[in-house]
């Protein structure tokens, strides 16, 4: 995104309507979904993200990259106030927005039946070509209806920072990239070309349910003409994250330091003891993974706890 792109996006976000969640009104949105064109706040993003991105995109104003033609979608649509103007022309009786403390239950039946039923829009106006179909190129969209009801419990931002030595799958060398997987969710680096010790210092955002697991990481060999070859995978387990982060609760209210640690062991991937600590006021962790089911290769990684109040 270049700097008059920010500037836009920012201009956009600064006007009165786009200060508030279009869906709860909530203050101080900090997501935006693209092809609807408002901007939301976290708890309503989880909603947003499990509807899958054929109905909602779903991009940090601050932590993504935009390209400029998100940008100047969400500035052809005007933001909040033009956006509700088509989705909310009238709420009927038995329905009511939700509010910033409403329930998770109550956000997802309005934000579903708002975007997803488009039972507020005037019927000449509903969109049924593909409201209700998934994009089959969409590697988010299976979540959403086996999702439609989790409630989310905050964001998780790994960030992909390098392979080393990793496995030949080609001739000499192997084009690497990351897959990661909760749930129903997936995100995925790019690919780098020939390269068994690629850097990425690429950042993926998970949304992280009230019942979650391991995050499964998977190396793959890109191939053009045939299916990509497994380069090892990994478990990385966020338990020890999430619930150090729930002791402590807001992380800014505390100087730098270490609440937690997840224990090199057989039974796990980790290269060596992985801390959890709390680093200018966000909680932190630097994992090292030895790859599993391969001949060789390590992936670092480094991952923040967002909490759903931030």
């Amino acid at each position: 995104m270049s700097k008059s792109g920010k500037g836009k996006l920012k201009d956009l976000q600064m006007q009165k309507d786009n200060r508030f969640c279009a869906d709860c009104g909530s203050p101080d949105p900090k997501w935006a979904s693209v092809n609807i064109g408002v901007f939301i706040c976290l708890k309503c993003c989880g909603v947003h993200r499990s509807l899958g991105t054929h109905i909602s995109k779903v991009l940090s104003v601050t932590l993504d990259e935009w390209t400029e033609d998100e940008i100047e979608a969400m500035i052809d649509v005007g933001g909040n106030a033009s956006a509700n103007s088509i989705y909310q022309a009238y709420i009927p009786d038995g329905f009511s927005k939700p509010r910033l403390d409403s329930s998770h239950e109550d956000r997802s039946k309005f934000i579903r039946s708002k975007y997803e039923l488009q039972e507020f829009v005037k019927p000449s106006l509903r969109i049924s070509s593909n409201s209700n179909k998934k994009s089959s190129s969409n590697l988010q969209s299976s979540s959403s209806h086996s999702e439609g009801m989790v409630e989310f419990i905050g964001m998780l931002k790994i960030k992909v920072v390098k392979g080393t030595n990793l496995a030949v799958r080609d001739m000499l060398s192997s084009d690497p990239y990351v897959v990661l997987t909760l749930g129903q969710q997936k995100a995925q680096t790019t690919v780098m070309r020939s390269n068994l010790n690629p850097i990425w210092n690429e950042e993926l955002m998970l949304s992280v349910p009230q019942n979650y697991g391991p995050v499964k990481l998977e190396v793959y060999d890109y191939d053009t003409f045939s299916a990509d070859d497994i380069m090892g995978e990994a478990d990385i387990d966020i338990q020890w994250m999430i619930s150090s982060a729930m002791v402590y609760g807001d992380a800014a209210m505390f100087g730098n330091m270490q609440i937690g640690k997840w224990l090199k062991a057989d039974d796990n991937a980790l290269v060596e003891d992985s801390t959890v600590n709390i680093v200018d006021g966000r909680v932190k962790e630097e994992v090292s993974l030895k790859l599993q089911n391969v001949e060789s290769g390590e992936i670092d990684l480094e991952l923040e706890w967002i909490p759903l109040e931030q």
